[in-house]
């Protein structure tokens, strides 16, 4: 007989549960908006900046968890799991109790409600930036959860792009300012761009399994070739709307960093392009490309601010 298989220590597994890859580009977009914030000169009030970005890591985190509990009979049965996608795999009998996601999720969420507290006590919560917590608050927990579960509607990719690549900027520069600037739109909207093509890419291996589930994704809704088609618009897309921004006044220093992932871009789309012709399907290159080409923009549009 063969020797079973070391057991993996619950900690270890509850970290895989998290995914932290996908927090860091969180984190990364919440640096992004405070980086405008030192672009433009004005001081960093560095204990709203750790509060702030605990409460976006425990709402990020809560829709994680939420999105494992959820999705668990789908998530169990995909062949086709990623590393990025098809969720983590860490079901019931898997080494962690089938419970452990949702008391997971609502730990985080009365974190992240105890940070905003915590700021609303240091006045820094007015009602622009309580509307936007609210809406994270509440768009991470139905794009799971049901009565509405976006994420079987065919909105919850949009959904999941407009809270991570637009609120998540705009919660960090209004925690530090209050107010609105042209900047985060100006920045942000490419961004948003990029990560739903990323979704997109994101879905195509489970495409089978979405089916069996009836799990009405945007790419169930729009049919894999049109889905493919936009995915490629939505790429060229971001980079119109950057230089878009350009001419409306986004200074070329900021802006033109953005521009220098254009080859993953370009990459991506005819990795696209060739599967939709019928080519060999490299869930794993094809998933990780649109994740770097969706991080390396932010990171090089945030590194700018930074250094602008």
């Amino acid at each position: 007989m063969g020797e079973q298989p070391a057991p993996v220590h619950p900690f270890i597994l509850f970290i895989r549960l998290t995914r932290p890859i996908f927090l860091l580009g969180g984190i990364l977009l919440y640096m992004l908006g405070v980086g405008m914030v030192h672009y433009l000169g004005l001081a960093i009030d560095w204990t709203t900046f750790w509060l702030g970005l605990g409460c976006v890591v425990m709402i990020q985190m809560s829709a994680q968890y939420l999105n494992e509990y959820f999705d668990l009979p789908a998530d169990a049965n995909n062949p086709n799991r990623t590393l990025f996608t098809g969720g983590s795999g860490l079901g019931e009998g898997k080494g962690l109790g089938r419970a452990t996601p949702l008391l997971a999720a609502l730990a985080t969420l009365t974190v992240a409600t105890v940070l905003i507290y915590a700021l609303f006590q240091l006045h820094h919560v007015n009602q622009v930036v309580g509307v936007v917590f609210v809406l994270a608050i509440l768009g991470s927990v139905f794009y799971s959860v049901p009565p509405l579960r976006l994420v079987g509607t065919g909105y919850g990719e949009l959904t999941a792009s407009i809270l991570v690549a637009n609120l998540v900027p705009a919660f960090a520069y209004l925690l530090q300012t209050g107010a609105f600037h042209r900047l985060l739109a100006m920045t942000t909207f490419p961004l948003t761009s990029l990560h739903l093509a990323m979704l997109i890419a994101f879905s195509l291996p489970d495409y089978s399994n979405d089916l069996k589930y009836n799990k009405r994704t945007l790419l169930i809704r729009l049919g894999w070739q049109r889905a493919m088609n936009i995915h490629n618009l939505l790429i060229g897309l971001a980079y119109l709307l950057l230089m878009l921004a350009i001419v409306e006044g986004l200074p070329l220093r900021l802006a033109w960093p953005g521009f220098l992932s254009m080859p993953i871009g370009i990459f991506q789309i005819w990795q696209m392009t060739r599967i939709a012709s019928g080519g060999p399907t490299r869930w794993q290159l094809l998933t990780f490309t649109s994740l770097a080409l969706f991080g390396v923009t932010a990171y090089l549009l945030a590194f700018s601010y930074w250094t602008g």
